[in-house]
Formats: C-alpha cells, structure tokens, sequence
C-alpha cells in the first residue's frame, strides 16, 4: 500500500480501504488510531458481517443497493464477499435484480460512477475520456439504454447493465477494477414515463436517430482507440438495427463485441453441445427453431451456422437447419420488410403459425429470445415432447419475469423429458419425484473469460473461432452429475476456473487466426493467471 494517502483519506479511498481489517501497526502508520473500533477484523469476519447484513434484508433490491454501497466503500471486501458466494450474489447484482436496479436507476442513486455521455458533447467526448481518472483502461462496457434485457427503452437508467458487466468481469475473470470503465450514451429515450419522471437523470427528450446517432457513436469509437488504445469496447443493449449496424461497422478495425449477438450465442452454443451428450444426436444432425427474430436470435444462429460449417456443411445447408418464428409466425422467403440480418434465414417454405411450425419443421431445439414472458405455452412445449424423446428447451428472456416459461412449465408440459436452460435463474423443480435443477445460460460463463483472453494477448479483433472455442470449453466444464440433474452448464462456484480455460483457449485462437499483434507469442495459462485480480487482504 502507497503512503500517499492517511487518515480519513485513507479510510474513504475505496481501492485502498480495509475497514476494522487494519492491523494496529498500520493504524500507526497511516494515521488511524482512534478512527476505528479497537478490535482488528480478518476479510473473513468482515464477509461474515456483510452476509448477514444482506441475508436480514427483506428485498432483492435492498440487497443490490448494499452492495453497491460496499463497492463504494471497499472494493476489495466487495469482491471477495462476490467471488466467495457467486452462486448467492450473481443474481443480486446482475439478472435478476439488476433489472429492477435499472428501472429504479434514478431513485436509487447515490454516487456517480461511470462515464456519462449525451448528444451536447459530439465534438467533445475524446475530452470526457480523458476526464477519467484512471489510466489503464482495458475493458468498456457501453450502452445506449435502449433495449435493456426484456424491459426495453430505459436510457440513462441503464447504466445499471455497464456496472453489473464490469463488476462480473472482475468477480468472475479477475480484471483489475481499475481497468474497467463503464459508460452510457445518453441520446434520451422515447420512454414517455421516464419523461414525466422528476427524479430521471437523463436527457428529457426524444432519441436521436440517424446519421446524427451513428456520428456520435462512431467518434465515441475512434477517441477510445486515442484515449485507451487496445481496449475492448463491449456494446451492451442496443437495439437490433444499430447494435449490428455497429458491430459490422467496428469489429474488423477495432477490438470490440456485442455480447448480445455474440456472448449470448456462444454460451447457448455451449448448452446445446451439451445437450448432446444427453440425446446422442451430434450438433450437424440437429434442427433449430427460434422464437423471436432480433439481435441475440440471430446472433445465436449465426454462430451455430459457423460452427456447423466447421463440420462439414455448407452455409446453406447449416441455415436449412435454422427457423425463425417472430409475431408475424414462420420467418419466409417473399415477406415484405425483413430486416438485413434475418433475410438468410427467410426459407422457401409455407407461412405458418408458432404451433404448425414446431409440428412441420420438427426441431429439436426451442430457443426463445423474445423478451416477451410466456410465449412458450402448453401446446408448443408439448409439440416438442411429440417430437422428440428429449426436446432441448431455451427460454432465454431476461430477467426471469420475462422468460418464454418457466423451469416448471419446461417439465410439467414435456412429462419431465425436456432439457431446459435459461437466461435467468430458476429454482429446483421437482415432478413425479425427480428433482431438476435448470443451468442457466448465462452470459457471464463466456464474456469475461472470452475479454481476459482478448487483452492478455493484446488481441487486434474477436472472431468467431474464438466465440467457439470458448463454447467448446464451456461445453466441456459440464459434468455427468450435471446433466444428471438437468443442468446443461457447471456450477458457478467454478467459474473463475472456468474463466481461466476459456481466456487460455481465446489467446490460443486469437494466435492461430493472426489475431495477435507480430512478434508476440501464444500467451501462458501461468501468465493469464497471473493477471486476474486478487481482492483477499
């Protein structure tokens, strides 16, 4: 510890501050005596303190709001307590809760942390970035609040998804905090109830668009690679049109990924080929029906269409293998106003209704990312289980209210044979006295230890083998006792492991792609390790 700082100063330094865990020599030392309570506390018995504070707490929501208390207070106890009772704290400070936190941004806020950009500022922002206090910027989480999880247009309230990106990028991959920096573009938001909302925060108009939105966001890119040069810039939330627009735009120039399109199809990728191990039917033998027709869907489908390339098929006859059923039922060639992204995936084929098509195309896996709660009913989970012996079910909405159904549902409506994950977190389900315990497939298996390897290698781009090899590894952390309880993805206990693996097979991709920068070698497991931040004290 740097003796730059004493005192009060010392204790109010988040980065810095041990609390009652200051040994009496160092309250000697750094002008503490008489500022804390007597006893000296380990981290151990401050974690055990800060637990029992959370679990006294009536609500999700309080318990979020402690905890970004705490990470103000002291990071490193913060972390500690994160990395120690992942399975606990997960859904605390990301889905679910953080959705609500979200939605209540404005009325829970306490202290700014973050970088906050709005259209006022276009000429400017490579000034706001150097506004940042810190230096060595690795990792940008960036939204622009528009499409936050299944809750929609929520602008400047969402930089609730940035903190909970960074702050799992730490817990789960040890990124150094110091090195995350999380911003919103605030180009106001066509929420009218956020309008109307005194306490909003955000810029009280309606979005930009246009070329003036895509300006702002493009100088956003380019002061980054002048501010922070060999960052990773995570676009998060955007709506579909510009969060590919973007992607397509920046992601052969720049090291960037959305991990809507991208992290969310590797870790379903993942789930399916662990699915596998359960049907017996290998991935280039599977159909794929998908229920909702934007960015993360169709992310998802284009990985699988590369991965099934890899085995032997055709583009073609991968995307024969992938359907899309949107509002409107069966995604088909000769409908008007289809979207750039879903025109490969429109088929010869009849128009149908959801139900006839699960009954026509026959899948053998149902993946929902509508951000509407309920679309898988009775009759298509059934349909399913008409089909196949075990139908892999995928109802990926977050937060949890928004998923297509429940882990009960999946069971009850398949006579207990469906292979069910999730986007958010379900509890054990017991039916017919078989007690499941869904996987959720949650982003956070992939997406940090996907950005650990991409900066350990200095990485010049992600591409899609790295995405696959990081679902591989995933896949392959997934035990017979997993699947035995109906679970598709390990225990989250695991996932700073995990996150190791994947970053080591990420670098080694990136390497064999001619990803890495001349000159620079395959990068270690010892060394990765060796770069992940350890909050203990």
């Amino acid at each position: 510890m740097s003796d730059d700082l004493r005192g009060m100063d010392l204790l109010q330094d988040a980065t810095r501050n041990k609390g009652s865990a200051f040994t009496l020599e160092e309250r000697s030392k750094y002008g503490l005596r008489g500022l804390l309570p007597a006893a000296v506390s380990t981290q151990e018995m401050q974690m055990t303190r800060a637990l029992g504070n959370i679990r006294r707490k009536a609500y999700d929501i309080e318990r979020y709001i402690f905890l970004r208390a705490l990470q103000v207070r002291n990071e490193r106890l913060y972390f500690q307590l994160i990395i120690n009772n992942i399975e606990e704290l997960m859904p605390i400070i990301y889905t679910p809760t953080v959705g609500q936190a979200c939605k209540e941004y404005s009325h829970i806020f306490r202290q700014p942390r973050g970088l906050f950009i709005t259209a006022d500022d276009h000429g400017d922002i490579r000034e706001l970035l150097n506004n940042w206090p810190e230096r060595d910027v690795r990792m940008i989480v960036v939204t622009d609040g528009e499409r936050i999880l299944g809750l929609g247009d929520l602008g400047v309230n969402g930089m609730g998804i940035p903190l909970g990106k960074l702050a799992l990028y730490t817990a789960c991959a040890g990124i150094q905090p110091h090195q995350c920096l999380p911003v919103t573009i605030d180009i106001g938001t066509n929420n009218e109830s956020l309008h109307e909302d005194p306490l909003y925060l955000g810029v009280r108009q309606k979005r930009i668009t246009g070329n003036a939105y895509f300006e702002l966001l493009d100088e956003f890119v380019v002061s980054v690679q002048e501010v922070f040069p060999g960052s990773l810039i995570q676009f998060e939330d955007f709506a579909t049109q510009n969060a590919y627009r973007l992607l397509n735009t920046w992601k052969e120039r720049v090291l960037c990924f959305n991990d809507d399109i991208q992290g969310t199809a590797a870790v379903v990728l993942a789930g399916v080929l662990a699915a596998t191990k359960i049907t017996g039917q290998p991935l280039n033998e599977l159909k794929f029906m998908f229920l909702g027709a934007g960015s993360a869907a169709t992310g998802i489908a284009d990985l699988i269409c590369v991965a099934l390339c890899s085995l032997g098929l055709t583009a073609r006859e991968a995307r024969q293998r992938l359907w899309f059923v949107d509002h409107r039922g069966l995604l088909v060639k000769g409908r008007e106003h289809l979207a750039p992204h879903n025109t490969l995936y429109a088929h010869e084929h009849p128009g149908m209704g959801f139900v006839e098509a699960i009954k026509t195309i026959k899948p053998q896996v149902l993946i929902g990312a509508t951000g509407s709660p309920g679309t898988f009913k009775r009759e298509e989970l059934q349909a399913m289980a008409d089909i196949n012996k075990c139908p892999a079910i995928f109802a990926l909405s977050n937060p949890t209210s928004r998923a297509e159904c429940t882990a009960e549902q999946a069971y009850l409506y398949t006579d207990g044979r469906a292979i069910f994950a999730s986007g958010s977190p379900f509890d054990p389900v017991t039916i017919g006295g078989r007690t499941y315990r869904p996987g959720q497939g949650n982003n956070a298996y992939i997406f940090p230890g996907m950005g650990l390897g991409a900066i350990a290698c200095s990485a010049q781009g992600i591409c899609d083998e790295m995405l696959i090899a990081a679902a591989h590894v995933l896949a392959g952390e997934v035990s017979e006792q997993d699947l035995a309880d109906g679970s598709l993805y390990p225990a989250l206990s695991g996932i700073r492991d995990i996150s190791l693996k994947i970053a080591v097979a990420v670098a080694k991709t990136a390497f064999d792609q001619g990803l890495v920068p001349a000159g620079q070698g395959i990068v270690s497991e010892d060394e990765i390790a060796a770069m992940m931040y350890d909050p203990g004290y």
